[in-house]
């Protein structure tokens, strides 16, 4: 590709030196770009440990969840049989005259 590059450069009437120097930026240019494009791809890429992670990550959130659930559970039912008992005592004091 530098060849073209400088080859191109000659044949438009451009110095050797000028014609090597920019066919080499050019070269160096397109080489980091192309060098950063596979550093980005790479970074967004998950490998399967990745993946299985999550996934591990994702389950646990699950259970630690399921296990809030059933504790909210657990306190509301004990709460409402509370409630009925006290109300029940209540009334068992006030009507029972």
């Amino acid at each position: 590709m530098e060849l073209e590059i400088y080859q191109g450069f000659r044949g438009a009437g451009v110095s050797e030196e000028k014609a090597q120097a920019i066919a080499q930026d050019i070269a160096t240019f397109i080489n980091k770009a192309i060098d950063q494009r596979y550093a980005m791809h790479s970074r967004q890429r998950a490998t399967q440990g990745d993946v299985e992670k999550a996934r591990a990550e994702t389950e646990k959130a699950r259970m630690e969840v399921a296990r809030i659930e059933a504790s909210i559970i657990k306190w509301n039912v004990g709460a409402i049989i509370a409630a009925a008992g006290l109300a029940l005592a209540m009334a068992k004091l006030f009507f029972t005259n």
